[in-house]
């Protein structure tokens, strides 16, 4: 398969696997509540924040290995990817260690990141079972990777759906059966290593080689290059972790535990949307390493113009049916006293689609290997981020978190992340960047306000009219869309891809079924 096979394979199973994988998590997710209630759903939110922190002892090395690993794959250069990845397993052994070691250290202090102490019993073993989950993953990982640098990530999707969505169903089983979280918290640590397990002995089928006894040493020029990256990724790693972990742990400590988990709710539908946005540009990130270790600047920027407007479009739309749908869903999915204001709501559609946008961006900054020239601004990231969030929440409460990443996104990461791209890769001009940056922006700033103007005219029953909110949200943006986008180039570009990919392969199984 090509480049292009590639991608189309590892996007197409993200999408099925992830779709299922959503109507499966909403499911779960309504038995946790009606079982456990609102406190156990904020205390899961703020212990996943605080493992998600504790993660930045991996210090950004997997993506300095996976990039490093790009090269010798291509050539098939068996003994350099043999001495990376015994490299890269002594270190995630490492890592898993000292997760534990200090996750289990931080259980005296929980304390310190809950504002008012829930009813709940057993909370340190909770946190634990938290810790064990978080480190066994690290054990097996370095091996998926490799699979996932080889352009084959839509296998890895695979084995983690089939356990993800076979765990969601036990687990409702198990609550339904028992209601006691502890047992709940031990099946995910067994689904866990299972997977991590299979998809290590997968890779061992698929890599022969893994399985060499033999010790290598990797010569000095590639332990620096690997040195220098992780130094720029461990920067990023905790800027990115001051983002988008330390919500939770603001709300649980300035606001309330049910707080976070009303928050919780809202987060898995647009974390659910960007785990679909994200196995996209997870799955055509390898390929787009192997387009930069062997083809021009020029094809390089070309791609890069054509993968920014489906970027546009997923994060466009998305946003304006979220603007729309977000309470109105909530509100038939769990109940009124899950909800948020509008005015909430809205901003966190502005987090979502922000952010979003910068998703093509960093694909192409892991695979082109940028890391080090914008190490700076994760830091500058970080540092905005947690001053105006902390400053904003007292001062206005919950909105005050969320406006606090929107001001660190905006006037740090959408503008650096390309522009370093555009400065050290392309090697073209960034103010064509912000032209249609600020188009597509104004095109969806319009939209949704059209289409929420529409939307508050429609009443009456709360089923009826949430399916008409959903038919205009789904059918006139990509209307206009289509209407205004049509004749450009990277529109042409999708569909000539459609054509020779889908339905070329659809009419050859028709003439071999006859």
């Amino acid at each position: 398969m090509n480049r292009s096979d590639k991608s189309i394979k590892n996007i197409t199973t993200a999408f099925v696997c992830q779709a299922i994988g959503i109507l499966v998590s909403f499911f779960a997710r309504y038995f946790f509540i009606k079982t456990l209630g609102s406190e156990y759903l904020g205390v899961s939110g703020l212990f996943t924040n605080i493992l998600s922190v504790l993660t930045l002892t991996e210090l950004g090395v997997g993506e300095a290995i996976i990039f490093s690993l790009y090269k010798p794959l291509a050539e098939n250069d068996i003994k350099k990817t043999q001495m990376l990845m015994q490299l890269y397993k002594k270190i995630y052994t490492i890592i898993g260690i000292v997760i534990l070691i200090v996750g289990v250290l931080l259980t005296p202090f929980l304390n310190f990141f809950i504002k008012d102490t829930p009813n709940i019993s057993h909370l340190g073993i909770i946190y634990i079972l938290f810790v064990v989950n978080t480190a066994i993953s690290y054990f097996f990982s370095f091996k998926k990777n490799l699979i996932i640098a080889d352009q084959k990530k839509y296998i890895t999707t695979l084995y983690r759906y089939g356990f993800y969505i076979g765990l969601n169903i036990i687990q409702v089983i198990y609550l339904l059966t028992y209601k006691n979280y502890i047992g709940f918290l031990v099946l995910q640590i067994i689904s866990t290593f299972l997977e991590n397990y299979f998809i290590s002995k997968k890779a061992d089928k698929m890599y022969p080689y893994l399985k060499d006894k033999s010790k290598y040493k990797l010569d000095n020029d590639s332990k620096k290059q690997i040195t220098k990256n992780t130094k720029a990724m461990m920067m990023h790693k905790v800027g990115g972790v001051v983002v988008n972990s330390t919500d939770n742990i603001l709300l649980s400590s300035f606001v309330s535990i049910v707080s976070v988990g009303i928050y919780s709710n809202y987060y898995l539908i647009t974390s659910s949307l960007n785990t679909i946005y994200s196995q996209i540009f997870g799955s055509i990130t390898a390929s787009v390493g192997n387009l930069c270790a062997t083809t021009s600047k020029e094809k390089q920027y070309e791609v890069y113009q054509n993968i920014l407007f489906m970027n546009f479009w997923l994060y466009s739309f998305s946003a304006i049916c979220l603007s729309v749908l977000f309470n109105p869903f909530i509100k038939i999915w769990v109940g009124d006293k899950y909800l948020f204001n509008s005015g909430i709501v809205y901003v966190l559609v502005l987090n979502f689609y922000f952010t979003g946008l910068r998703k093509v961006s960093l694909t192409f900054r892991e695979a082109s290997g940028l890391f080090y020239v914008d190490r700076w601004k994760a830091v500058i990231e970080a540092l905005v981020n947690l001053v105006s969030s902390i400053v904003l929440v007292i001062n206005f409460g919950i909105i005050g978190v969320f406006i606090g990443t929107l001001i660190s996104t905006l006037f740090v990461s959408a503008w650096i992340e390309p522009f370093v791209l555009y400065k050290y890769e392309f090697k073209v001009s960034f103010i064509e960047f912000i032209k249609k940056y600020v188009c597509y922006f104004i095109i969806t700033l319009l939209l949704a306000t059209f289409i929420i103007t529409i939307s508050n005219c429609i009443n009456g029953n709360i089923y009826i009219s949430f399916i008409t909110k959903l038919l205009i949200c789904a059918i006139v943006p990509n209307a206009i869309y289509y209407i205004i986008f049509k004749n450009t180039k990277e529109f042409k570009y999708f569909l000539t891809l459609f054509k020779s990919k889908i339905l070329n392969k659809i009419g050859r199984k028709k003439n071999e079924s006859k």
